[in-house]
């Protein structure tokens, strides 16, 4: 059987059987239209109509309101003049000029920032390279302390803690945390 040319069966329609498929409707007579609903479309009608009335009783009370707005302005007119100010002080301070004291900001000792402190020099190297990776410059100094020799990672001298801050900021946008200011000597 050739699936591809073949030609689709014709659907039934349901509730007629064959006898009546094959019957034409050429001596039936025609089919009665449906009546309108004559109570309904008076009804809206209606509706319109009384729409269309508030509207226009609306849009005569406009009229109304503005024939009374003179009446409020004539009644503006009749108030008394307005008071001479009593205070003087805006005269006084045109001729005025204010000194402000600002003290000098006092700058602490050099902050230095320390990012890791390390048993192993190639650890502290790691970590060295990864703020280079992130834009900035540090340093490894290898420290003697109570527990042996420590390789410490440090940017700075910063000469305000804003700039460390800044720096610290820029670090923990490379994913690089743990970063702590400290006020050091450069020794």
């Amino acid at each position: 059987m050739d699936y591809a040319n073949r030609k689709p069966k014709p659907k039934k329609k349901p509730g007629k059987s064959t006898a009546q498929r094959g019957k034409s409707n050429r001596g039936a007579a025609p089919k009665q239209t449906r009546q309108v609903p004559w109570l309904a479309v008076v009804i809206v009608i209606a509706l319109i109509a009384f729409f269309v009335y508030g509207l226009i009783t609306i849009k005569g009370d406009g009229d109304k309101a503005k024939q009374t707005q003179p009446a409020d302005t004539q009644a503006v007119d009749d108030l008394p003049a307005k008071p001479q100010e009593k205070w003087q002080y805006i005269e006084e301070l045109e001729s005025k000029q204010v000194e402000v004291d600002v003290p000098e900001r006092e700058l602490g000792p050099p902050k230095l920032m320390q990012c890791g402190s390390f048993r192993k020099q190639s650890d502290a190297e790691r970590l060295r390279a990864e703020i280079a990776m992130a834009g900035l410059e540090s340093q490894v100094r290898g420290t003697e302390g109570s527990n042996g020799l420590w390789y410490r990672v440090i940017l700075g001298p910063y000469e305000t803690k804003r700039a460390a801050e800044r720096d610290r900021h820029k670090l923990q946008r490379a994913k690089i945390y743990g970063c702590a200011i400290w006020n050091w000597n450069l020794d």
